[in-house]
């Protein structure tokens, strides 16, 4: 299955109208750049790790985004107690499990997350998908040792376990419900340069399931928006650092002409 083309138009402006209010615990090196993704795309960011507020700011967010990747036990109690209490007021949650498989005390982490607090939506690179769903595989540190097809059944497998969407990001993203797979092929090989995008495109995630509850479109559209706006600020770049401005440029700048005229 492809993106569908009105879908992820009708959506994103919808969710520029609405402006939705997405919760991010995440990690140091990526606050700053989520938070902007976030701003251009015409959402509205707050980054909170307070285990003592947890409850309250999840009763005020319309998604949660749950990325562990700089952990320490204190984080993991407060992501679990927000994911519990999104899970209570029906909040979408996205799981971001970064560098799963390069530790034990990370996969563990991840596992114990999906099944206590059963997110919508785990959006990860092949390597990662995969050692959730065997223990055996490993990634390096937080990159993808294999590619994204490499990872269907893995995703498959995990979607239908736990019941949620599964959402792996490469040279082709490949989001299914454990049935149905949608192809993203938009994007630039230049984007593995920057370091967070990944992490980008688990809070656009959050975004976009924020205003679309059929979770399969939401995770294919945030992954179609980040694979345009890189290809087109590709254009504009020298190198990876002004692809990361640019490409926050153009997801500002992001129009319907652009989306008819760059989704593949």
């Amino acid at each position: 299955m492809k993106v569908n083309k009105e879908i992820l138009i009708n959506n994103l402006n919808q969710l520029r109208k609405s402006s939705p209010l997405v919760h991010n615990i995440t990690n140091y090196v990526v606050m700053n750049n989520t938070a902007n993704a976030l701003l251009a795309i015409g959402a509205s960011p707050i980054m909170a790790h307070a285990t003592n507020e947890m409850e309250d700011m999840v009763a005020i967010v319309s998604a949660l985004v749950i990325n562990i990747g700089t952990l320490n036990d204190e984080w993991v109690n407060g992501m679990l107690i927000a994911g519990k209490a999104a899970k209570l007021k029906n909040i979408p949650i996205i799981l971001d499990p970064v560098g799963a498989g390069a530790t034990p005390y990370r996969t563990d982490v991840c596992l114990k997350i999906i099944k206590e607090c059963q997110p919508d939506i785990l959006r990860g690179n092949a390597s990662e998908v995969m050692a959730l769903n065997n223990s055996n595989i490993k990634t390096k540190g937080v990159d993808s040792s294999v590619n994204s097809d490499c990872a269907i059944e893995a995703a498959k497998s995990l979607a239908n376990e736990y019941n949620m969407i599964v959402s792996i990001s490469g040279e082709t993203d490949y989001i299914t419900n454990g049935n149905e797979i949608i192809e993203v092929t938009n994007g630039t090989e230049m984007m593995t340069k920057v370091t967070g995008l990944g992490c980008s495109a688990s809070a656009l995630t959050g975004a976009f399931a924020a205003i679309n509850r059929d979770y399969l479109q939401a995770a294919a559209n945030a992954m179609a928006i980040m694979g345009i706006a890189g290809e087109i600020a590709l254009s504009k770049s020298r190198g990876p650092g002004s692809l990361q401005m640019n490409f926050i440029d153009e997801l500002y700048l992001l129009s319907e002409k652009e989306i008819n005229q760059y989704l593949k």
